[in-house]
């Protein structure tokens, strides 16, 4: 089983960066897809953005693109998400998952971490 440790969340003013780090262990397949998922106050979680550990395919949600960007390193088991230019409707509770699978538009993972908040300040 895949476990999955998130940092690197707090508080930020609009128009600020901040990069989210999540650390992987018990690694899936070469080929899995992992991801970034937020959950804000009042809302269902949803998907940010994903990444195969071979490389190369990204998906982002519409939200984020531009903005957002999603990164790993292989070597040392580690996906990280940029974010840039951020918003108050980027308040969330933001979630490191792994097995993320694409089905109908829509994304689901197998693990997840436990999760790390993000505040973004008007």
């Amino acid at each position: 089983q895949v476990q999955l440790v998130e940092s690197g969340g707090g508080l930020v003013q609009a128009g600020g960066s901040l990069r989210l780090s999540c650390s992987t262990s018990g690694r899936t397949s070469s080929d899995a897809l992992m991801g970034w998922f937020r959950r804000a106050p009042g809302k269902e979680r949803e998907f940010v953005a994903a990444i195969r550990w071979s490389g190369g395919t990204r998906y982002y949600a519409d939200s984020v693109k531009g903005r957002f960007s999603i990164a790993s390193d292989n070597g040392k088991n580690m996906v990280y998400l940029q974010m840039n230019s951020l918003k108050p409707d980027d308040t969330a509770f933001y979630y490191c998952a792994a097995d993320v699978t694409r089905y109908g538009g829509s994304y689901y993972a197998g693990s997840w971490g436990q999760g790390t908040q993000v505040t973004v300040s008007s």
